[in-house]
């Protein structure tokens, strides 16, 4: 159980404050409500480019990382499809030095053309050096728009293309700044060893007076339903052939999105899961073979992805992986084997609720979805899953004619 304290401040910022005795270190968690969902088509990468730009120094602040370091804190960042994520943690004593930094760079970025060059540099060698460059690496870079012909889910994180970052001007940066990175469009949770009525004093002397913006409204183009099966082939130099296979799914405040995750641990969660048992230790057709869903906020996708074995044609395990689904959907999970990665789930969580960081993602998270209690009401939706559900949503969602095939093969060059 997380238990927190919710305030509010005049401008929109929401807090939420828990109370972990149990470490004198401190989590500043601190989630946006942008993503790469909320980008120009024509202008994508600019949500990871900012996870980057916003340690380049505010208007007060010329450096991030110093003052922090000299405290003896660290942080780190993240940006998805959905949200932007910078957390901070550091002993007790000094919180006030975090909520200063991250309460500087939320007022206003410096906007220098040296911080803009320097990052976008290190954005675009990342670009080349993991997407380019790598092994596999471009993948998502082909599924995404093969599964998505509509919604902005169809680019990745990093960006449609290269060339989107080569171009970005100051004015894009700044209005993308000032659109998104503004107290009503975050969320800051804090977890620790402290006192809420001094926190609060606190987040009131830093933040109070940045003002709220304009209210940032999503409007974002629905996916349509997928009514024919998709298929791509590319040829890529890389060590072995690979399959992935993309069904759409419901959103992640579904009541469905449980059944789905835990249907990805019954197909590929250990060594006694049904694909590694069939496909990898019985058939011999993959050497490694998964199964996930993606989590989105909005209408997601289910993925089973592996690498094929050599001498093995792609059509052959392609069909074996249908007729895992196949049996799926016309028998009924075992109820030991439900209740197997049932356990397993609920080991997860409880692990999760003991790291401050992740209890202070955790809340800051759900309260972006909508309520942040949910953080302590998942395992609920869990256990409530059925072997009936599970066959349902097999039927109705993991069928041909809602998937996109990635046949990745392999070209070896000398």
């Amino acid at each position: 159980m997380i238990d927190f304290k919710k305030y509010t401040l005049e401008n929109g910022l929401r807090v939420l404050i828990h109370k972990d005795a149990s470490t004198p270190i401190v989590t500043i968690n601190t989630v946006f409500d942008v993503g790469a969902k909320d980008e120009d088509e024509s202008r994508t990468g600019f949500a990871h480019l900012f996870e980057h730009l916003m340690f380049g120094g505010s208007v007060n602040i010329p450096e991030f990382d110093a003052p922090l370091q000299n405290v003896g804190g660290q942080n780190n960042a993240f940006t998805s499809n959905d949200i932007t994520n910078y957390y901070i943690t550091l002993p007790k004593q000094n919180i006030e030095t975090g909520l200063w930094l991250e309460s500087d760079r939320m007022l206003s970025l410096a906007f220098t053309p040296e911080s803009l060059e320097v990052q976008r540099s290190v954005v675009i060698e990342e670009f080349k050096q993991r997407y380019l460059n790598q092994p596999y690496g471009d993948v998502w870079l082909i599924l995404r728009p093969l599964a998505y012909t509509t919604h902005p889910y169809k680019w990745a994180t990093i960006g449609k293309e290269l060339r989107h970052i080569e171009d970005a001007k100051m004015e894009d940066v700044r209005a993308f700044f000032f659109k998104h990175y503004t107290p009503q469009n975050a969320i800051i949770s804090i977890a620790g060893d402290v006192d809420s009525d001094e926190v609060i004093a606190l987040i009131e002397k830093w933040y109070g007076d940045i003002p709220a913006g304009n209210k940032y409204n999503r409007k974002l183009p629905k996916e349509p339903k997928q009514t024919e099966a998709r298929f791509l082939e590319v040829k890529r130099n890389v060590p072995q052939n690979a399959l992935y296979k993309a069904w759409h799914i419901c959103d992640r405040m579904h009541p469905d999105y449980y059944a789905y995750d835990l249907l990805s641990d019954i197909l590929s969660r250990g060594s006694s899961s049904r694909l590694y048992q069939t496909l990898v230790k019985e058939k011999d057709l993959f050497t490694e073979i998964g199964a996930y869903q993606m989590g989105s906020m909005d209408n997601g996708l289910f993925i089973v992805s592996g690498k094929v074995k050599k001498g093995i044609e792609m059509d052959e395990a392609n069909k074996a992986i249908e007729q895992c689904l196949s049996e799926l959907a016309s028998e009924l999970v075992d109820e030991k084997e439900l209740t197997k990665v049932k356990n397993k789930v609920e080991s997860t969580d409880t692990f999760g609720h003991i790291n401050g960081l992740n209890k202070a993602m955790r809340i800051g998270y759900f309260e972006l979805l909508g309520d942040a209690n949910l953080a302590n009401d998942e395992m609920k939706h869990y256990e409530n899953v059925s072997a009936k559900d599970l066959q349902r949503i097999t039927k109705e969602s993991l069928i041909p004619s809602n998937c996109s095939t990635l046949y990745y093969i392999s070209e070896k060059k000398d």
